[in-house]
């Protein structure tokens, strides 16, 4: 099989990551890897099976038990164990672990050995680090960014919560940004979603895909 290309799509939490990686993986054919699914599922491993998020060796042993794989329909999507991972991933006592579960050193490299072998036949792939780590030679890098305010409304809609929840964006962002700095790498495009829609960002994505490619993607 003819590998096709890495699709590199980093930023912070709100930025419309996953829903233009999906766009993109519709449109290019391409499997859709979202990384942040992998570290919540480890995540919740952990806390099911009692395993301290603190524990980067133990966590790092864990992931290794994780069978992740790319399957379901065309053009196919990240599943766990045979399945795709459901809404458990995005439960309250997930999201107050991740942060610190993702932030060992031991755990990223487990987690980053299994992301490249998700991603080797090509992907689109999202997450934190993708461009600059997992893939630093993917053929396209994008970096979306988007204002805190605009952040945190897209995460009501997308998962509900109150007034607390920009106040519960700026310690996430705090918490990543110590493990991963919000800093695009030089080769990536930077696009704003602030005031964009869904179909204008995949549009304006969709053209550096092309110019980086060439044909009609």
């Amino acid at each position: 099989m003819t590998r096709g290309p890495v699709i590199a799509i980093d930023g912070p939490a709100g930025s419309g990551k996953s829903t233009l990686a999906r766009g993109l993986s519709e449109r290019l054919g391409l499997p859709y890897v979202n990384t942040g699914a992998m570290y919540r599922a480890l995540t919740r491993a952990a806390l099911l099976s009692g395993v301290d998020v603190a524990d980067g060796g133990s966590l790092a042993r864990l992931a290794r038990r994780l069978e992740f794989a790319i399957g379901g329909e065309q053009p196919g999507t990240l599943l766990l164990h045979g399945a795709e991972p459901g809404p458990g991933l995005s439960s309250e006592e997930v999201e107050a672990s991740v942060s610190r579960a993702s932030a060992h050193p031991e755990v990223r490299a487990v987690m980053c050995e299994l992301q490249r072998s998700l991603g080797r036949d090509g992907a689109v792939m999202e997450g934190r680090d993708i461009g600059g780590v997992v893939f630093p030679h993917a053929e396209v890098k994008l970096f979306l960014m988007a204002s805190a305010q605009v952040r945190a409304s897209r995460r009501v809609r997308e998962r509900g919560g109150g007034e607390q929840v920009p106040e519960e964006l700026a310690a996430r962002d705090m918490k990543d940004a110590a493990v991963n700095p919000f800093v695009p790498s030089e080769d990536a495009v930077v696009i704003d979603t602030t005031a964009k829609g869904i179909q204008e960002v995949l549009d304006e994505a969709l053209a550096v895909v092309r110019q980086k490619l060439g044909g009609d993607q």
